[in-house]
C-alpha cells in the first residue's frame, strides 16, 4: 500500500520567538529594540530648575513687601474658596497686599529679621497680609467685615507689629489703637496742659511718643510761617 505525506526541511533562519511576534494589543504590531534610550531626566532637571526659581521669585516678593511694611499678619487659609479670596483681596485698600505663599519660602524671607517673631504661625496653611501703613486698626477692619459678612470662621493666627509677635488673643490691643488723628490730639492736649499730662504722655510707647513730637513740631512750624 502506497502511503503519501508531506515533508518538511529545516528553514535556514531560526524561527520567529513568539514572545517577539504576538503583541498585546491584536490591533498594532510591536517590535523589540536593540537598545532602550531613557530620556526621562532631562524633563525632571528643567522641572526642578523651574520649581526652584519660582521659589526664589516667591522669596523676593516677600522681601520686597517687607519693606516699609507696619505689620504682617497672618490669616488660616484653610477652606477659602477661590472666589472668597479675590473678593477679599478686592475689598483691601491699595495700602494692604495679601499674598498666599509656603511658610517654608515665607520663613526664608524673614529669617534673620524682627518678622521672625513670627515664627509661631509657619503652620498650616496661611495668607500672608502685608500692610503698609500706620492705620493698623483700619488695615485690619477689611478682613473683620469680611470675615463677618461671610460668616467665616478662619481667623488670624498671629501677627508682627514693632518686632512683638501678637497671638490670636492679642488682637484686640491691635484694632484699639488709636489712630493717627487720635494720637495727635492727646500728645498736643498734654503739651498745652499741665506738666504731669506731659509725664502720663511721656510713659506711652516710644511709637506715640515720636508721633506726638512730630505733630508738635509741625504745628509750631506752621505757626511760625503764618507770622
Amino acid at each position: 500500500m502506497e502511503t503519501t505525506g508531506l515533508l518538511s526541511f529545516p528553514s535556514s533562519k531560526p524561527p520567529l520567538s513568539r514572545t517577539h511576534f504576538r503583541p498585546s494589543n491584536p490591533f498594532s504590531l510591536s517590535f523589540p529594540t536593540t537598545h532602550k534610550t531613557s530620556v526621562s531626566h532631562r524633563p525632571i532637571t528643567i522641572k526642578s530648575a523651574i520649581s526652584r526659581t519660582k521659589k526664589e521669585e516667591t522669596v523676593e516678593i516677600v522681601k520686597t513687601q517687607l519693606e516699609n511694611c507696619y505689620l504682617l499678619a497672618a490669616i488660616k487659609y484653610t477652606g477659602f474658596t477661590v472666589k472668597q479670596f479675590q473678593d477679599f483681596r478686592r475689598s483691601l485698600p491699595e495700602s494692604s497686599k495679601l499674598i498666599v505663599a509656603k511658610n517654608t519660602l515665607v520663613y526664608k524671607a524673614i529669617e534673620g529679621t524682627p518678622w521672625e517673631a513670627l515664627k509661631p504661625c509657619m503652620t498650616g496653611m496661611n495668607a500672608w497680609l502685608f500692610v503698609h501703613t500706620e492705620e493698623i486698626p483700619e488695615a485690619l477692619k477689611p478682613y473683620r467685615d469680611f470675615q463677618k459678612e461671610k460668616k467665616l470662621e478662619n481667623d488670624f493666627t498671629g501677627a508682627v507689629f514693632e518686632g512683638k509677635f501678637y497671638g490670636p488673643d492679642d488682637f484686640k490691643q491691635l484694632e484699639t489703637m488709636p489712630s493717627r488723628a487720635e494720637i495727635y490730639a492727646k500728645i498736643l492736649g498734654a503739651l498745652q496742659g499741665p506738666a504731669i499730662g506731659l509725664v502720663g504722655t511721656l510713659q506711652a510707647p516710644a511709637r506715640d511718643v515720636v508721633m506726638v513730637l512730630k505733630a508738635y513740631v509741625q504745628k509750631l512750624e506752621e505757626e511760625s510761617g503764618g507770622q
